[in-house]
């Protein structure tokens, strides 16, 4: 029987996502560059940077949510 951590941090979805985005962008350069794929370069590199951005939008709302935690307490 498996018992949940009650002090297990959760992290917001936009984090993770952004960077499984941000990874997924990056091979997608690295391939567009070592085979000379300007469009496949391009398009990772657009990925990556709304990795970026989307992970940004995560790790703000996880600061929201802590700082209301502890305005409750």
């Amino acid at each position: 029987m498996t018992q949940s951590n009650p002090r297990r941090i959760r992290v917001d979805k936009n984090r993770t996502e952004g960077t499984k985005h941000e990874v997924k962008g990056a091979i997608k350069e690295t391939v567009g560059k070592v085979t000379g794929n300007i469009g496949k370069q391009v398009e990772g590199n657009i990925e990556k940077n709304a990795g970026k951005l989307q992970h940004a939008v995560g790790k703000a709302a996880d600061k929201q949510r802590e700082a209301e935690k502890k305005h409750k307490h």
